[in-house]
């Protein structure tokens, strides 16, 4: 395991420096950004060269589910570069049947087939493009209020504003609102009614698009980035019932939700349901090498079991990748870790973050499970509104930068989107730390207190 050592100040500059040279940094303008330098990290921790320790309220970008340099999976890499660094994926490799053996042992129904790609963006393409296929149908359903990646089908379906500079209009895709009570496009009181509308407004969708033409319906199973948005029961298998009523692939996009962030080896264990793909990546492996990947049902493996599938990665289960993803599924059944992060949703995180939305004006809403939490922020809990505009940036958002500049103040790391902070440690979190880190949200709540009308 790492050890913190003493602080290096020089070195952390000189490491700055080359940043700001040479690295061109996503998602970011990038002569306005200031990296922070990193000098290591340690389960739920990490820290810079000045000596600064901060509680990883953010598991990078949520996918450090087994927390950072688990020593079981640095050994794992270890011993398989020390055996077989690379093959190509046309090769029988005992490290990737076995990654795929485990994957599909956990997968909900008969997603037995997994296809690796080297992260979710990948996973979601090919997906898309085994569904187009598979049904000889053009379009794709996806939801506003979601991320599926960067790349050029995933972006386009991606309902969130990066979407909007890369936005072709002419991917195929179409999206919809799916349910969101706290901000309900649909009028509506109860979940109950959110549900109802919601899918009669997706199959109305359908109907208007002409289902003939619909390939996908294409859904995070608990939207991440866009707001940690857990649908109201019986969503889920309602849309099942819609794809299957009109011969529509259901995919369900797990990248972020999957391999034990909602207290499930997937989420859609919570709820029932069984998609015809599931993509998934991040906490397969816990970000150690990239990877990602499809499930995929019997039915549409069938449909390539003599016509060759159009796509391929030169480093689709990449050895080193996979025996970092054998090594974390075995440790978080071996450790417990779905199980821990079930227990610290459901008795840590979730009653600390209730008991602070009472004390706090600026809360809004908490609403999640596992350790995939959102705290909504608003400047008025009457009227609901946010407590930045949507898509605020430069000075429209100055309130949601004091709250998280706060943060890392106390040492904490939050992730922050929009007018949101997610809390979203680590599966290995323990009650002490997640403890803390209500502690750390708390002081930096009241800075966010400050910006109430």
């Amino acid at each position: 395991m790492s050890t913190q050592p003493d602080p290096d100040p020089r070195t952390g500059a000189a490491v700055k420096a080359a940043d700001r040279a040479h690295v061109f940094h996503s998602w970011s303008a990038q002569g306005l950004i200031d990296p922070l330098a990193v000098a290591g990290a340690e389960g739920a921790y990490f820290w810079d060269y000045d000596g600064n320790r901060y509680l990883d309220f953010s598991s990078q970008l949520v996918n450090t589910n087994i927390g950072h340099q688990h020593p079981k999976v640095v050994a794992a890499i270890q011993e398989q570069a020390a055996r077989l660094c690379t093959l190509a994926p046309g090769f029988a490799v005992d490290v990737r049947s076995e990654a795929a053996r485990l994957v599909a042992e956990r997968t909900p129904g008969d997603l037995d087939k997994i296809f690796f790609t080297n992260g979710g963006a990948e996973a979601v393409e090919n997906a898309v493009r085994m569904a187009r296929l598979h049904t000889g149908r053009p379009k794709v359903l996806s939801a506003y209020r979601s991320y599926h990646g960067a790349t050029a089908t995933a972006i386009n379906m991606t309902g969130d504003p990066r979407r909007w500079p890369s936005d072709t209009a002419s991917a195929g895709v179409v999206h919809f609102w799916a349910p969101f009570l706290y901000r309900s496009p649909f009028h509506a009181e109860s979940e109950e009614q959110e549900c109802e509308r919601a899918l009669r407004h997706l199959e109305d969708t359908v109907v208007f698009e002409g289902p003939q033409t619909i390939a996908a319906i294409v859904l995070e199973t608990v939207p991440g980035t866009a707001g940690i948005m857990v649908p109201p029961p019986g969503y889920l298998p309602g849309v099942r019932e819609i794809c299957d009523r009109y011969g529509i692939v259901f995919v369900l996009d797990e990248v972020m939700a999957g391999f034990g962030r909602t207290g499930h080896w997937f989420a859609a264990d919570g709820f029932g349901v069984t998609p015809d793909l599931l993509t998934f990546a991040k906490g397969v492996n816990s970000g150690y090498v990239p990877l990602g990947g499809v499930a995929i049902s019997a039915e549409i493996a069938a449909t390539f079991e003599t016509r060759p599938y159009p796509g391929g990665l030169t480093y689709s289960g990449h050895p080193l990748a996979c025996a970092a993803a054998v090594a974390t599924i075995g440790t978080m059944a071996e450790e417990g870790i779905v199980e821990n992060a079930a227990h610290i949703g459901g008795t840590v995180l979730g009653p600390g973050l209730r008991e602070l939305a009472e004390r706090h004006p600026s809360v809004g809403e908490v609403r999640g499970l596992g350790v995939f939490w959102a705290v909504e922020l608003v400047k008025d809990r009457a009227t609901r509104e946010p407590l930045v505009p949507y898509n605020a940036a430069g000075e429209a958002n100055a309130p949601m930068a004091a709250f998280a500049a706060a943060c890392k103040r106390s040492g904490l790391w939050p992730f922050v989107n929009m007018n949101r902070t997610h809390v979203v440690p680590p599966c290995t979190v323990t009650e002490e730390e997640a403890k803390e880190g209500l502690a750390l949200l708390d002081a930096a709540l009241a800075v966010a207190d400050g910006y109430v009308a």
